[in-house]
């Protein structure tokens, strides 16, 4: 029996096989020397925290690349303050499969969020023919192929061409990103073989143009709207590229040397984007929930977490400067607690004049902004406390005063 065969029969018993490696931790463009991206925001991964189980990456949007001007497009980035929640031990989802849906739909590995290849807008808004927005909204992408969102979300809908070297086709691409079931998302480049074996290639998509001559509730092909602009023009043939329906493979990897689920990007040998870009239709694995829809990306860490630095050993810990700040102060009833510093699991618990507890909350993170209500309290004074490991940080006084 040969490998190729020995590697289906694992493939087929089992959903994934780790290594000692940890790429979900290793492959992201950390700040770690307060570098600033576009108008002086911080740029790349602020911070990466990690559990036994989970990574929470915490993330401006802002890469460390320089990005603009925007033409035709009057939105400007801004700081998103994200905090996704990724799993480290992703499975196959063999249930309902979740949609790839509109917004972002994972994270590139410099903390740019991911969209999908539509721009959200249909036809007419009759919902039946989807807008490609690689077609519809390239003139407003910058040099980098990203643009922003009516909020100030930075993104790239296709492969992003300053992230990573997309003309290096010598070696297998790296690791780009991560989607919302945990898996991760290659570069154009990787083995022609699903076993590893074989040179190297550029990936090709499974999609191909339909061959159309009308568009039923839609406008016919022609010079405005050419086959391609929209996402129906486009059908999955299997067999017809390397990958799936979901632009992704199984197979082996240089950091998955037992094999791995895998989204790539997908590019034409002039590195001009081609459909569905990145992942499309649907997620291969269990999506984490809290990444997903309006107001997404903003997770509240709940459990005991450690700070990736990455250094030669891996795993270090980080400075130990702490900063606590409560504003407004007095206020009237809401105030918001952010802490400063590289520390982690942080208690605050809020007595009032009695030494009584009025308000308490654990697994509270550094560099997050952390709503906290006393309506339901007298007007006077109280005291906060800040702990961690049951040791006291710091203490200070809040005034109440509607």
């Amino acid at each position: 029996m040969n490998f190729k065969i020995n590697f289906f029969i694992i493939l087929a018993f089992f959903n994934f096989n780790f290594t000692n490696a940890q790429p979900e931790l290793t492959s992201w463009i950390l700040n770690s020397n307060g570098k600033t991206g576009y108008n002086g925001i911080s740029s790349n991964i602020q911070k990466l925290q990690y559990s036994a189980n989970y990574i929470y990456v915490s993330a401006s949007c802002i890469p460390g690349y320089d990005i603009g001007p925007w033409t035709a497009n009057p939105n400007k980035p801004s700081n998103q303050n994200f905090v996704f929640k990724i799993t480290r031990k992703p499975v196959k989802n063999n249930n309902t499969p979740t949609k790839v849906g509109l917004g972002h739909v994972g994270i590139w590995s410099n903390g740019v969020s991911i969209y999908n290849a539509s721009d959200g807008m249909s036809y007419n808004s009759a919902g039946v023919w989807n807008r490609n927005a690689y077609f519809f909204e390239g003139i407003s992408f910058d040099n980098c192929l990203g643009h922003a969102a009516q909020n100030g979300e930075y993104h790239h809908h296709v492969s992003p061409k300053c992230l990573y070297d997309s003309k290096d086709s010598s070696k297998h691409s790296p690791i780009i990103g991560y989607a919302w079931d945990g898996l991760p998302i290659y570069g154009a480049y990787a083995y022609s073989n699903l076993d590893g074996t074989g040179k190297i290639k550029r990936m090709t998509t499974g999609y191909q143009l339909k061959n159309l001559v009308t568009r039923a509730n839609g406008p016919n092909p022609d010079q405005t709207y050419p086959l391609g602009c929209f996402m129906e023009d486009h059908e999955y043939i299997a067999g017809s590229g390397d990958l799936d329906e979901r632009n992704g493979r199984y197979c082996v990897t240089p950091d998955y040397p037992n094999g791995i689920y895998a989204y790539f990007v997908t590019i034409d040998q002039n590195q001009t984007p081609v459909f569905p870009y990145v992942m499309y239709n649907n997620y291969y694995g269990v999506v984490t929930p809290g990444n997903m829809g309006p107001g997404s990306g903003h997770v509240t860490i709940s459990e005991t977490v450690d700070t990736y630095v990455a250094s030669s050993s891996g795993l270090s810990p980080s400075e130990n400067k702490i900063n606590i700040n409560l504003y407004p102060n007095p206020n009237h009833g809401t105030f918001f607690m952010n802490i400063e510093g590289n520390e982690n699991n942080f208690e605050l618990f809020i007595y009032n004049h009695i030494g009584e507890i009025v308000y308490s909350q654990k697994n509270l993170q550094p560099n997050n902004e952390y709503p906290i209500s006393l309506e339901k309290n007298a007007n006077g004074i109280y005291f906060a406390e800040i702990k961690q490991n049951n040791q006291l940080i710091s203490t200070q006084k809040i005034i109440l005063n509607r």
